[in-house]
């Protein structure tokens, strides 16, 4: 400022010497001047003091607008390191299935016009034959009162099929008596097996079906599976009774567990997933590996590389779609990456930091690229090798001319890095006839942990857990297959008590086919 220049001293001295200069003009006028002479000293004095403070003022903004500037950026930071949290965890909520291909936001989706159902209970109509016939008899008219009972019944009838189950009823209590003769040939004496129950064991083995399919299907903890029977059947089970018999059933069933993991290993196509688990409320891992037909649980304490190695050992000769999670990237296999998880994590950084518009433009040309490479995978027959394989060259270039986006912003090169991160393995799908883009089936059969740990809150003991992990892999792997669960169960325990080995899936499948053919 310039006033800032002005010696306050200075200008008095110069004042005076106009008034010693001006000593003939008149008092009067002698009188104005120096009145003038005292403001423009006091404003001058006044200007000095305010510009010292106006000085101070604008180095506390200029330190305030760093204060500001830090701020902005530790915020900034921390808004992406949340929206990592948040999109790397597990989720327990349901998968993004992508209906329309994807990255598809359901926006604009036009709203389907639901089915009438049949007047009823809206289930299908029975084709079963009825077991048991009974009349239902008119005493008196529901109207007037009228006695109608003497009267006969009309010709006609109204007839309507029931499907219900039988009432509740004590439970059967059984007294086995087992013989026992001498073999001469062993010179042992041998006892006979009945398959009422496991050996050793006071409970019924429909009792124990029914317990371990509840446990497992229904996701229900032991004290309301002990209420359940006891309510409707009048069966008296301690929670910790209950909890040893599971235990011991699926320690009988580890042959199959481990026939389905050989399974899975020998798969074309593998998917893999991981969310938490909580074991005497400490945080443990429920990990799944499948495959079309397969599925294979395992608890575990760590969330790493060791324990994929450990159970796929370290190579895989098909292909393994993952959600992204690095401990995958320690197995030596062509891999795809779940872009549903990818996309998702730029919609949420572009919904954090709305004012980065090419963080919009790069999603809007990622998902370009990955619906482009969904076609070129469906068309390749069509197209011939040759053709196909150039154009995947060249889908392969416009990925690579994405990540060389020009002078990027902070958020926007955070963005890339991430991506880029992904790249080897966001377009493998396209050359794997068969393999998706995205990690759903994954998701879907994991969320059977997922709900079981919601009910239950997760497992009490590391041997409920891997008892769990056992009998979950086996329901989920009958659902895949169509078998009956039940049934199953049912019939590889039977064959236990009968050889001291289950049933393998493979033996009860081939079982079913020979009973069909015959």
């Amino acid at each position: 400022m310039i006033i800032d220049k002005i010696n306050v001293d200075e200008t008095v001295n110069k004042a005076e010497k106009v008034l010693e200069v001006e000593k003939r003009l008149p008092s009067a006028v002698k009188s104005i001047i120096k009145v003038l002479v005292l403001l423009v000293t006091t404003l001058v004095k006044h200007v000095s003091s305010k510009s010292a403070e106006i000085k101070k003022l604008l180095k506390d903004i200029s330190k305030l607008k760093g204060e500001i500037k830090t701020l902005k950026d530790e915020l900034k930071k921390i808004k992406v390191k949340e929206i990592n949290n948040e999109v790397n965890k597990p989720s327990s909520k349901q998968p993004e299935w992508e209906a329309k291909g994807v990255g598809n936001d359901n926006k604009g989706k036009p709203k389907r016009r639901g089915k009438k159902g049949r007047k009823g209970a809206g289930n299908k109509p029975k084709k079963k034959k009825p077991t048991k016939t009974v009349n239902v008899i008119i005493e008196n008219c529901p109207k007037c009162g009228k006695d109608l009972s003497k009267q006969q019944p009309l010709d006609s009838t109204y007839n309507r099929i029931i499907e219900d189950i039988s009432d509740v009823a004590e439970p059967e209590i059984i007294e086995a008596k087992h013989d026992k003769k001498y073999c001469p040939d062993c010179k042992e004496v041998i006892t006979a097996k009945s398959e009422l129950a496991l050996p050793k064991s006071d409970i019924g083995l429909n009792l124990t079906v029914l317990i371990s399919y509840l446990w497992i299907t229904t996701g229900l903890p032991f004290p309301r599976i002990a209420k359940y029977l006891f309510d409707f059947f009048n069966v008296t089970i301690s929670t910790a009774g209950l909890s040893s018999h599971v235990i011991r059933v699926s320690e009988i069933l580890k042959p199959i567990y481990n026939e389905i993991l050989e399974d899975v290993k020998m798969g074309s196509i593998l998917y893999a997933d991981e969310t938490g688990w909580r074991i005497k409320s400490k945080l443990w891992w429920l990990w799944f590996f499948g495959t079309d037909d397969s599925a294979y649980y395992v608890i575990d304490p760590k969330r790493g590389s060791g324990v994929v190695l450990r159970i796929l050992g370290e190579i895989f000769l098909g292909v393994m779609v993952v959600d992204g999670w690095g401990a995958y990237t320690e197995i030596i296999c062509d891999q795809q990456s779940c872009m549903v998880h990818l996309l998702r994590k730029i919609r949420k950084f572009y919904k954090a930091f709305p004012e980065f518009k090419d963080i919009a433009r790069l999603y809007i040309k990622l998902r370009r690229i990955i619906k482009d490479g969904e076609r070129l995978q469906a068309m390749r027959t069509e197209l011939g090798e040759e053709v196909f394989f150039r154009r995947y060259e060249r889908l392969k270039a416009r990925l690579e001319g994405l990540m060389q986006w020009p002078n990027p912003s902070e958020v926007l090169a955070e963005v890339i890095k991430k991506v880029k991160k992904q790249q080897p393995r966001i377009l493998t799908f396209v050359e794997h006839p068969g393999v998706p883009c995205h990690n759903n089936f994954a998701e879907y059969l994991i969320r059977i942990g997922v709900l079981k740990r919601k009910i239950s809150g997760g497992s009490k003991s590391e041997k409920g857990a891997k008892a769990y992990a056992i009998l979950l892999s086996i329901y989920t792997t009958c659902k895949l297959r169509k078998i009956s669960f039940f049934k199953f169960l049912k019939a590889s325990l039977k064959h236990y008590i009968r050889t001291g080995k289950p049933l393998l899936l493979k033996e009860y499948a081939d079982s079913i086919a020979l009973d069909e053919a015959a």
